[in-house]
């Protein structure tokens, strides 16, 4: 069993991976406008473009590197992930011009890759019946990213755009320095496996997996399309709030803040406490619904009293992807964790390269002064849509699960 401390430092190397993209997200939407001198519905549909740049490495590299950890194991493929992050927050505080920002969005989708390995660890180190929890710390890195991100950025941002770049840049390469030093591998050579470019894509790890378990595609599926309803908030929460309520880059930072509490509450307490009296099926049930709720009072919210309200009922959908992904991993062997975790990270960022263009897209046509009707909530509304197709999908494969599956050892 590895060391609590290798432990502590893939926890790190998810949180400042969030904490990185946290401190940008209340600068970006300002830089965008000036290195491109545009306003700010045309900024969201920039974003948009470069959020899918980013998805579309992710989907290339993803299956690359969940192959690879599985043959190298999960230690230096992290650490490789974590030297290139910081490296690339460098190259987009430099930037002088939106193409720079086109550069790094690429290099931080290979990085972000990464996500693959961190999840195969947790798998490998964590009895099935707890990897919900266990994955559910994972949401907690990326909660307690968004708790201090945009808080930090908000105040960075105050001292110039490119500053909150820098901090993340040292966030990584402390990371990548204290991970050297402590993080200890956790798949054994005897549990590794051959590295085979003919299965480092998606569809052909997805294609092997199916032969364990006829519920691996639905639920990846599942998981994809709410990877499409989630993607909202990163591809266009700042953008709405600035045109739905003339948030401030401060005002933004402390919003998100209260998202990634709610979050990190969720996913690092809710789960422990809560998942094993609801359930996988009704967690994900209820994580959709607060959702859906959530959409509709960012709709109507007319106060910052009812904003806050949409965030914190919104916080509940924390209970759904460490709920999909806890039964997935029952249903391949440990040999293929990081197979999995590669494809389904594959398939969600297909959502990923979809959603922020679609996203942006549908924010311009109901924003800004030529919009069709002023209703900059519109693409978190077509999100919930995507969140009910997603528990659908969920549903059906849950009706699939073998008892064998339930009691799978690893």
């Amino acid at each position: 069993m590895p060391h609590r401390a290798s432990i502590g430092v893939v926890f790190a190397i998810v949180l400042i991976d969030m904490l990185g993209f946290g401190i940008v997200m209340p600068v970006l939407p300002g830089l965008i406008m000036h290195l491109a001198h545009v306003p700010v519905d045309t900024a969201a549909v920039y974003a948009g473009w470069l959020g899918a740049g980013y998805a579309l490495m992710q989907f290339v590299c993803a299956p690359v590197i969940g192959n690879l950890s599985d043959r190298f194991g999960r230690r230096p493929v992290l650490l490789a992930s974590v030297l290139a992050m910081g490296v690339d927050y460098l190259i987009m505080g430099f930037a002088p011009a939106l193409w720079w920002l086109v550069i790094g969005r690429i290099v931080a989708g290979m990085t972000g890759a990464s996500w693959s390995a961190a999840y195969a660890y947790i798998a490998d180190i964590t009895a099935p019946e707890k990897r919900a929890q266990s994955f559910g710390l994972m949401g907690m890195a990326f909660g307690f990213g968004f708790i201090f991100g945009p808080a930090a950025g908000g105040l960075l941002g105050t001292f110039g755009p490119h500053v909150p770049f820098f901090a993340a840049a040292g966030l990584a390469l402390a990371n990548f320095a204290l991970g050297f030093f402590v993080l200890r591998e956790s798949l054994p050579p005897d549990r590794r496996r051959p590295f085979e470019w003919a299965r480092a894509n998606a569809f052909a790890s997805l294609k092997a997996l199916k032969g364990q378990s006829a519920t691996v595609l639905w639920f990846v599926a599942a998981l994809g399309v709410w990877q499409l309803a989630h993607i909202v908030y990163p591809a266009i929460w700042a953008y709405f709030a600035i045109a739905a309520w003339g948030f401030g880059p401060k005002q933004i930072g402390l919003a998100l803040a209260v998202v990634g509490i709610s979050s990190a509450l969720v996913q690092g307490l809710g789960l422990r406490l809560f998942l094993p009296k609801l359930g996988e099926r009704r967690a994900v049930t209820l994580g959709v619904l607060a959702f859906a709720a959530s959409a509709v009072l960012y709709a109507v919210a007319g106060s910052v009293p009812l904003i806050y309200a949409a965030i914190l009922v919104g916080g509940l959908q924390g209970f759904i992807q460490p709920s999909i992904q806890a039964l997935n991993s029952r249903a391949v062997d440990a040999s293929s964790q990081g197979e999995l975790q590669g494809a389904t990270q594959s398939i969600g960022s297909i959502a990923q390269i979809v959603g922020p263009p679609l996203y942006s897209g549908i924010f311009a046509k109901f924003s800004g002064p030529s919009a069709l009707v002023h209703l900059p909530a519109m693409p978190l509304l077509v999100a919930a849509g995507f969140a009910f197709i997603a528990l659908a999908l969920f549903l059906r494969g849950a009706m699939l699960i073998p008892a064998a599956i339930k009691a799978r050892p690893g």
